[in-house]
């Protein structure tokens, strides 16, 4: 299931000359993905895979990468309605989304003025 994702991974911008790469070098993630599957999913994209495993490690190495993610989950649940509203349209939706993300954006300029 995860062989979609990866293979819609846009290439990576590095800032140098000659051809982009094509994958990320590494993929950090939580428990929940650890299967076999998973680990040789990443290996034949040539993606390091850099998965906790269930019962051996704990999660809190990966905590300073997971953290970007969940941060920006918490501000899209700060407008209450956006998590749990569900529209009949999606442009309404999506104009709901963009809207909290232009917030949260201004919100972190802010921060540096």
């Amino acid at each position: 299931m995860m062989a979609p994702t990866l293979d819609a991974i846009p290439p990576v911008r590095s800032g140098r000359r000659g051809r982009p790469r094509r994958r990320p070098g590494k993929l950090h993630a939580g428990k929940a993905y650890d299967a076999r599957v998973r680990r040789q999913e990443c290996r034949a994209r040539g993606i390091r895979p850099r998965i906790a495993r269930r019962g051996v490690e704990r999660s809190d190495r990966l905590e300073g990468h997971r953290w970007v993610v969940e941060r920006s989950h918490t501000w899209f649940n700060h407008a209450r309605r956006l998590p749990v509203r569900y529209e009949r349209h999606a442009d309404i939706y999506e104009a709901f989304t963009f809207l909290q993300a232009s917030l949260s954006t201004l919100r972190q300029i802010k921060r540096f003025y």
